[in-house]
């Protein structure tokens, strides 16, 4: 008769047990100028904080141009070609299409041009003259580039290149493709306030919230939140005219630069927050819609319904005003 009393004993034990319910397990760090954060939602720590670390460090050595030694920074240095790796191989694919996408407001060769506005690993203390620019956009063209398998060529010597406008959320991805593998489906990745979110959140299985910034009356003084939405899943990235900007002789000047003519972008728009798919792709965007303004930014939604875009602009009266595409909308119908 004992065996069949710890056997009962047993199955009473387990009977009375519950699954483990899923946390939040959260993990910070310091990495491409900015900090990251990841939240994912799992019943045991699977990720670790190392791993993590290793990954932004290899894409630091593919993609940052404050890197002398990193690979975009040699291919900068190089005069004709360079094999190059997945990370940037694939950074380049995606900026041919929103190239193509946004005829050339997109450009990832503008780099010459940035540098001389003050936006570079050089720092500069005056602005550049108008025959600066036009010497320098000499050499500004994607299609002075092309991607032979992971040969990346470029048709002029002087071609430089800077993928800052789509790394971060390159980056996001990266690391969500790598918290996917490891099994995690509820999750939010966030660099230098792109990110990317799958899933629910823990406990309480509730859809996840973020927020978005808004200026203060002067939009070059810190933000205020202005929105929380419930978005899908997919990714979040905000471009703003009031996030980064280069001074001078008491000028404030945009980082949005217009890489059809060099020059910063001068419009209505305080900041673009875009959700698409991926966040490779809303980075791309965010300063793309920002370059064009409100109007033809809204025109290009209605031609990208992969994309959908939120709006903060400056009115005629000088107030500030918001407004979304049509399926940004329905991220902002939650309390």
């Amino acid at each position: 008769m004992r065996p069949i009393i710890i056997l009962l004993l047993i199955f009473s034990c387990l009977a009375g047990s519950k699954p483990r319910q899923k946390q939040a397990w959260r993990l910070s760090g310091f990495a491409q100028g900015t900090s990251w954060h990841i939240t994912y939602y799992a019943t045991d720590s699977i990720i670790a904080q190392s791993a993590i670390d290793s990954i932004l460090t290899r894409l630091d050595s593919s993609l940052s141009i404050y890197k002398p030694w990193s690979l975009i920074s040699r291919f900068n240095q190089c005069e004709h070609s360079m094999e190059i790796d997945e990370h940037l191989a694939n950074v380049v694919s995606a900026s041919f299409s929103a190239f193509q996408n946004t005829d050339g407001i997109f450009d990832i060769t503008i780099q010459p041009v940035t540098q001389a506005w003050g936006f570079g690993p050089i720092k500069l203390t005056k602005m550049p003259d108008t025959l600066t620019i036009s010497n320098l956009m000499q050499c500004v063209d994607m299609r002075y580039l092309s991607l032979q398998g992971s040969t990346l060529i470029k048709r002029k010597p002087c071609v430089s290149i800077d993928v800052n406008g789509i790394a971060q959320g390159y980056s996001v991805d990266v690391l969500a493709g790598y918290v996917e593998t490891r099994g995690i489906a509820d999750y939010m990745i966030e660099i230098g306030g792109e990110l990317r979110l799958k899933g629910l959140k823990y406990p309480g299985a509730k859809p996840m919230r973020i927020g978005i910034e808004a200026p203060a009356e002067n939009e070059f003084e810190p933000s205020l939140m202005q929105r929380i939405i419930c978005p899908a899943d997919g990714a979040v990235t905000t471009s703003g005219s009031y996030r980064k900007f280069f001074e001078s002789g008491g000028q404030k000047v945009s980082h949005i630069i217009d890489a059809r003519n060099g020059f910063p972008a001068r419009n209505e728009l305080v900041s673009v927050t875009v959700w698409a798919s991926d966040a490779t792709t809303a980075d791309a965007y965010d300063n793309a819609l920002m370059a064009m303004g409100l109007e033809k930014a809204l025109q290009f939604l209605q031609q990208h319904p992969e994309l959908a875009a939120y709006f903060i602009y400056r009115g005629k009266d000088g107030r500030i005003a918001d407004t979304a595409s049509t399926f940004f909308d329905k991220f902002m119908s939650v309390e």
